[in-house]
């Protein structure tokens, strides 16, 4: 009678690993577009203020760079530029508004939601490294439903640093648990290609989301269209 043998067991090399391992999202324009909340709550100090309101398409292209830079340059365009004294009260009830009405229209993007749960389901470490209060990011993410796909948040405030400095990338890796060498930025903007290639890691915008420059101007490794296209181009990023 033959003996059957027992199947040898694979080893953790033979196990196939995800690349990149660690998928990190910027926040505003690229997992959920935030814009019209945050023109909300701009144009709702800049009345309070005697200015006229902006509009939203111009306030798509202001965000990314935390809230004193947006109210500075709401004011520049809307009239003389205010002094500091006068921008830091403006701050605080920009904050104020925002936090009271962070989810009133902000919505994720098309496809998101599924995508980030369908790359969590695979394995992915995903992460959000964003130049939002780290509050306010955990608030709107709880408020969508999504906060539990993203294991690590980590805020304009979370530490002394922030996007652009590559540190502020590496902490977001770092906490998930990953690797430098096996991760990935996804984003909209300047500032995310910058963090990502002061960082050396690959760098993913999406064409829908908030910038001054034109998406395909700014250098990154791949441009999608929609959030159907992200597994392909990670699997294109692991490939390269």
């Amino acid at each position: 009678m033959a003996i059957a043998r027992p199947r040898a067991r694979k080893s953790l090399n033979d196990v196939p690993r995800l690349i990149p391992e660690s998928v990190i999202f910027d926040l505003d324009g690229t997992l959920v577009d935030t814009a019209p909340d945050l023109a909300s709550a701009l144009n709702a100090v800049l009345t309070r203020a005697g200015r006229s309101p902006v509009p939203l398409d111009d306030v798509r292209h202001m965000v990314g760079r935390g809230a004193r830079v947006l109210i500075e340059r709401a004011m520049a365009a809307s009239g003389p530029p205010a002094d500091a004294d006068a921008v830091e009260d403006m701050v605080r009830h920009f904050l104020e508004h925002y936090d009271a009405n962070i989810a009133t229209t902000s919505r994720p993007f098309a496809s998101a939601e599924r995508v980030v749960r369908r790359l969590s389901a695979q394995g992915h470490r995903l992460g959000v490294c964003t130049n939002k209060p780290e509050g306010l990011s955990l608030k709107l993410l709880g408020e969508l439903n999504l906060r539990d796909v993203f294991p690590v948040i980590l805020g304009a405030d979370s530490r002394p640093y922030r996007k652009p400095d590559p540190r502020h990338l590496w902490d977001t890796i770092a906490a998930l648990g990953g690797r430098n060498d096996s991760a990935v930025m996804i984003g909209d903007s300047e500032t995310d290609v910058n963090a990502a290639r002061a960082a050396k890691v690959p760098v993913i915008l999406v064409s829908f989301g908030y910038t001054e420059t034109p998406v395909h101007e700014l250098g990154a490794d791949i441009v999608i269209d929609h959030f159907d296209a992200l597994e392909e181009a990670l699997k294109a990023i692991g490939r390269a």
